[in-house]
């Protein structure tokens, strides 16, 4: 795995080989991931045992459509992210939830973590539901859209699928993100719903978010010391060395045989 991923964050503790305390590790280390995974079970089972009427009232009530921006624009944005429409899907998110947020989750740290994927669920569903409400006002789509269901954690994980392509390394890295643009692009051109839309704006907020990523962090020490390393120890500098006044090589070592050495630059 080495080769294939970037290396962990510093502090993270290593997998264990036992499975059980595996399980636990990787519980401990992406805490809001599982927490997230938690409240959605417990919404699903509630969908799952109404009836129909109070399913459709629960799934509306709680989505961020325009409607409920309008009358109620926080607990929509916060509470759309914690049902999903169809609870027998559920266990597909565990495994999404598992392959992306946690792995995100326990590269970056969980507010980095938090602060990407939830600016990118309220900047995508913000986004999408301004295209909607400009299609109503060219009355390209019906009035009732005002009303759509519009629930979901999708919008997350395509943010976290972006952030995941700095885990990888090259040329990892290029086949992957080859293959997140094909997921998400291709809905794009054949028909895009506002929901498509909201995914590609997530998915880039995702990209952008490389500044936070430990990999990024890792960068910046090396570009300062290899900009140091450029410039060379002189006068002032540590482990400089100031030229001797009386040296009439102008600074150069003699060597046996009466070549010279140039001097003044440490590898």
């Amino acid at each position: 795995m080495g080769a294939l991923m970037e290396p962990p964050r510093p502090g993270l503790r290593r997998l264990p080989g036992n499975p059980v305390l595996w399980v636990k590790e990787w519980v401990r280390s992406s805490p809001g991931t599982h927490i997230w995974l938690l409240v959605i079970g417990v919404t699903s089972l509630v969908i799952a045992s109404a009836s129909e009427g109070l399913g459709q009232f629960l799934v509306h009530r709680t989505s961020s459509n325009i409607h409920e921006l309008n009358e109620h624009p926080l607990p929509s944005l916060l509470i759309s992210g914690f049902w999903i429409e169809r609870p027998e899907s559920f266990l597909l998110y565990v495994v999404m939830f598992e392959l992306l947020h946690a792995n995100v989750e326990r590269w970056t740290g969980t507010a980095r973590w938090l602060l990407t994927v939830g600016g990118a669920h309220i900047a995508a569903t913000l986004a999408s539901q301004e295209l909607v409400l400009l299609a109503i006002e060219g009355h390209r789509l019906p009035r009732s859209m005002t009303h759509v269901v519009d629930i979901g954690v999708s919008y997350g994980l395509a943010a976290a699928a972006g952030v995941l392509t700095y885990r990888l390394r090259p040329p990892w890295r290029y086949v992957y993100f080859g293959g997140v643009l094909v997921f998400f692009g291709i809905p794009l051109v054949t028909g895009a719903t506002f929901t498509d839309f909201g995914h590609a704006i997530a998915l880039t907020m995702g990209f952008a978010a490389w500044p936070l990523t430990p990999a990024a962090a890792a960068e910046k020490p090396e570009e300062r010391e290899g900009a140091e390393g450029t410039e060379g120890p002189g006068p002032g500098r540590a482990g400089g060395r100031p030229p001797a006044e009386s040296d009439p090589s102008g600074g150069q070592e003699s060597r046996p045989g009466g070549q010279k050495r140039p001097g003044g630059q440490e590898r």
